[in-house]
């Protein structure tokens, strides 16, 4: 038995669960691991595994840009590491504001252990898939959404585990995001070469999209909110119908960040009819937004969004030999390439018009 088999039994007899029965779930991209457990009586709850040296560690609110950067990608990224403490206080103001997230059973933070609310597996891409319609489910993300933009983003959260800061989702990290796509698309194609120049008109370009991202950070984001991050809980009324999991990476952001992840999604599609009605229902939602700067920013983070994915999938194919991501890749390419057609995105748009072949971008 490893230790860890072992942190996890005593930390299940501590919570008076060594008697549930437990079912691994599939794993993701991440170093965090689910199990699902099932009591005697029948009840279920989800075990949380992040073993805390797992990763890098996160950024302190006080590290400078080269600090940061020192650290490792947790830090540049303001990534929480998986840490038990950040998913608890983020869970605790999501509930403080009527939205669905997971109550905390137990914890032991300093374990990266900790036992949740099970809210099923009616995950929205999965009940679309089956013969669900997709735009209630879709237009109640939405209302989820708006509902978190309209709460105060708070400077610390605390929960069940303690304080965590709500950092910023500033220009350091995004474009330490963006730059994922120049480090390791070459990786993956070896045709595609980027020297010094190439780097920095790489910077030169998204200069404007990251200030602006980073000046309009007003919100709590979830960060990766898309349709298999969200739940149906049909027993539930309003935007409590969303499930919200996968929140521990939380930021200030601006409020279009959340919802090009939903509606710009690299796991399924999503008709420009219903991107348009959901983007109508926000703004309808939240009438003082001004809507031709938001749908500016809006395509400029999203095309950055998209240049960041396509880095992660090309490290995850390239470096950790997980090929099913190049699947994804296309529909990525996809938004990237309509977003970089659109105004505001002509320095970018030329860049990858001077240094990636456009049967590349496919």
């Amino acid at each position: 038995m490893s230790d860890r088999e072992q942190q996890r039994l005593d930390f299940l007899r501590t919570a008076a669960l060594s008697d549930a029965a437990r079912a691994p779930l599939p794993g993701d991209a991440s170093t965090r691991r689910y199990e699902r457990l099932t009591t005697p009586s029948g009840a279920r709850l989800m075990l949380m595994d992040q073993a805390p040296a797992a990763e890098s560690p996160p950024a302190d609110p006080s590290w400078s840009p080269e600090r940061r950067k020192a650290e490792g990608w947790n830090a540049v990224a303001r990534l929480s590491a998986g840490r038990i403490e950040a998913f608890a206080a983020v869970a605790a103001h999501l509930k403080s504001i009527g939205l669905s997230a997971p109550g905390i059973v137990a914890v032991d933070a300093a374990s990266g252990l900790a036992v949740l609310e099970d809210f099923g597996d009616d995950l929205f891409a999965r009940v679309i898939d089956t013969g669900t319609p997709e735009a209630p489910l879709y237009l109640a993300a939405v209302e989820a959404l708006a509902t978190l933009h309209d709460a105060p983003a708070p400077d610390i959260m605390t929960g069940a585990a303690g304080d965590w800061p709500l950092l910023t989702y500033d220009e350091t990290a995004l474009q330490g995001g963006a730059d994922l796509f120049v480090e390791w698309m070459p990786k993956l194609d070896p045709s595609l070469t980027f020297d010094a120049a190439a780097i920095e008109a790489w910077h030169t370009a998204w200069a404007p999209i990251t200030a602006r991202g980073a000046a309009g950070a007003t919100v709590m984001a979830h960060r990766d909110y898309h349709a298999e991050n969200l739940i149906r809980l049909p027993d539930r009324r309003g935007a409590g119908i969303v499930g919200l999991i996968d929140f521990q990476d939380a930021v200030r952001a601006h409020p279009a960040w959340d919802l090009h992840s939903l509606l710009q999604d690299a796991r399924r599609d999503v008709s420009p009819d219903l991107e348009a009605r959901a983007l109508d229902h926000y703004f309808n939602l939240r009438p003082d937004t001004d809507r031709e700067a938001f749908r500016r920013d809006y395509a400029g983070l999203a095309a950055l969004n998209e240049a960041r994915i396509l880095g992660i999938f090309a490290r995850l194919i390239a470096r950790d030999g997980k090929p099913r991501y190049r699947a994804f890749m296309p529909r990525m390419w996809a938004h990237l390439n309509a977003n970089l057609r659109l105004p505001g995105l002509e320095p970018v748009a030329r860049w990858f018009d001077d240094h990636v072949p456009e049967a590349t971008r496919r």
